[in-house]
């Protein structure tokens, strides 16, 4: 009896004590464990070193708002950005780096030699419109610095540039409806902007709404005389929009508008 539990007793002990294969798995997977976590900060830092090394952009577009220019290509710091433009194109935006003094310069399709040039600051994460004209025969290209950031919420932005010189000053109106009630209570947004003026951005609550043009100075009513009514805009916040306003080429409108996306 005494044999059989001294063995019973050297059994348990057996079992409690640790083999070495399960020592050498612990260290397996403790050595693994520590490949693992030093792979994940390598690629940390990677990462890191990547976002840190980005650069910021500019974006810049073109609008051509000429009359009695020919077909036009638009250089960009020396880039080719745009070519055989016409009156009323607004182009997409081109990504270029940050500089203090980017020339612009506009020429024909025919001819390297500029009709027009400038010098504009490029800035970082910053969006700029070329814009184009040749009221009374003049050439201009003048930068202007774009809204870069969405309207707020239930907002949209919108600016307006008066390149009809055959118009006049223009008042703006952002109307629910085109009803004679919605005449009566509406008041414009932008007032006796003249011609060649560009407006600042004005903010309006987003709704389905219209853009009413008229000759400044008049008394919206449905029997006056609009310059242009929209089509309905179903605006749902944070739109920002520029809105060219220039003479038509044929006399079948009063003015042609063209409308273009500044900010998403």
């Amino acid at each position: 009896m005494r044999r059989a539990r001294i063995g019973t007793e050297d059994k348990t002990e057996d079992r409690k004590r640790p083999s070495s294969r399960s020592g050498v798995w612990l260290d397996i997977r403790g050595l693994l464990l520590a490949i693992g976590v030093s792979l994940t900060c390598t690629l940390l830092l990677v990462g890191c070193e990547h976002v840190q090394g980005y650069s910021p952009v500019s974006l810049v577009r073109v609008i051509d708002a000429s009359y009695n220019a020919p077909a036009l290509n638009v250089y960009v710091a020396g880039n080719l950005v745009a070519s055989n433009l016409g009156q009323g194109q607004i182009t997409p935006y081109g990504t270029f780096p940050p500089s203090p003094s980017a020339k612009i310069v506009v020429t024909s399709t025919q001819d390297t030699n500029p009709l027009v040039s400038t010098t504009g600051t490029l800035q970082a994460s910053q969006s700029s419109s070329a814009l184009i004209t040749d009221i009374n025969a003049s050439y201009q290209v003048t930068l202007l610095e774009d809204q870069s950031t969405p309207a707020p919420s239930g907002h949209s932005e919108f600016r307006v540039l008066n390149q009809a010189p055959s118009t006049g000053p223009i008042d703006v109106y952002f109307l629910a409806g085109t009803t004679a009630t919605d005449y009566a209570a509406a008041k414009p947004v932008i007032t006796s902007l003249a011609v060649g003026a560009t407006s600042g951005y004005v903010t309006i609550p987003s709704s389905t709404l219209y853009m009413v043009i008229v000759a400044a100075g008049t008394t919206l009513t449905t029997t006056s005389t609009s310059i242009y009514v929209s089509a309905a805009l179903p605006l749902v916040g944070g739109e920002v929009r520029t809105v060219l306003v220039v003479d038509p080429l044929v006399t079948t409108q009063p003015v042609q508008v063209y409308m273009a996306t500044d900010a998403n």
